[in-house]
């Protein structure tokens, strides 16, 4: 499973190219603050780019204007290290307007050779499973965004609503149709349930700089504390295959 740590990490430059050589890590680049990309391409694994839609929706100055989103992932989705992009998407937004978005990409994205820029759109939790069957029939990779009721990762109803959809995205063995990939879940606690390919989130970039996170053993430097959050996320690997929670009690009792 790749764990996608978000940017920008904030700190010294030496310090952030430390980080990103070291640990074989995927990151995360969002589109209106790209300031960690130059390292991040030149010695990542690999990394994916977000659209900036979520925070510029909780900003309330949601985007209008995707033409340079757009130019920006045409000029670097050829880079060896390129993994995918998040296709634009309106948080909040009815699903016709979500499909257009997507129908923008294919449109906007193409390249000299006919191809397109790979993108991941978004099936946010509240939209329709039809949408949901849609999205799979033309796309690779499906990014699963937290929204509606179903906004705060791990509540028990956003649990609900996620194993629903598993069943959407899984054949009858349990195996992902489609690659997987959770928009602000690396929670060890959700990697370890849903069979994802890829999941991020900004936690090492917020929490590396809170010094009351770390107890009486404070590691010294904002780069030592990234390292510690970095491991404790990246030794958690989701299953292979969907196994629903009633599957799993039976399962255990058998045991």
């Amino acid at each position: 499973m790749r764990h996608y740590h978000g940017t920008p990490l904030g700190g010294t430059r030496e310090s952030v190219a430390r980080f990103v050589i070291t640990g074989n890590r995927h990151f995360l680049v969002p589109f209106p603050n790209p300031d960690d990309l130059s390292v991040i391409a030149e010695s990542s694994c690999g990394f994916c780019v977000d659209n900036g839609a979520f925070s510029a929706w909780r900003s309330g100055k949601p985007v209008t204007d995707w033409g340079p989103y757009y130019d920006w992932c045409t000029l670097w989705c050829r880079h060896p290290r390129w993994d995918f992009a998040v296709v634009p998407d309106v948080i909040g937004g009815c699903e016709e307007e979500n499909d257009l978005l997507v129908e923008e990409w294919f449109a906007r994205t193409r390249l000299d050779d006919g191809t397109c820029a790979e993108g991941a759109p978004v099936w946010h939790l509240h939209e329709s499973f039809d949408r949901l069957n849609r999205l799979m029939a033309d796309s690779r990779i499906i990014c699963l965004g937290s929204s509606g009721e179903y906004q705060n990762p791990g509540t028990t109803a956003w649990h609900d609503r996620m194993a629903k959809a598993m069943d959407v995205l899984c054949d009858s063995t349990g195996s992902p149709r489609r690659k997987i990939h959770g928009l602000r879940m690396l929670d060890p606690a959700i990697v370890a349930r849903y069979p994802l390919f890829s999941a991020d989130s900004t936690n090492v970039a917020q929490n590396s700089q809170l010094l009351g996170r770390y107890g009486m053993y404070k590691p010294p430097t904002q780069a030592q504390r990234r390292e510690v959050l970095a491991a404790r996320i990246e030794t958690t690997r989701s299953p292979g295959i969907w196994v629903p929670a009633a599957k799993q009690e039976e399962l255990f009792s058998l045991e």
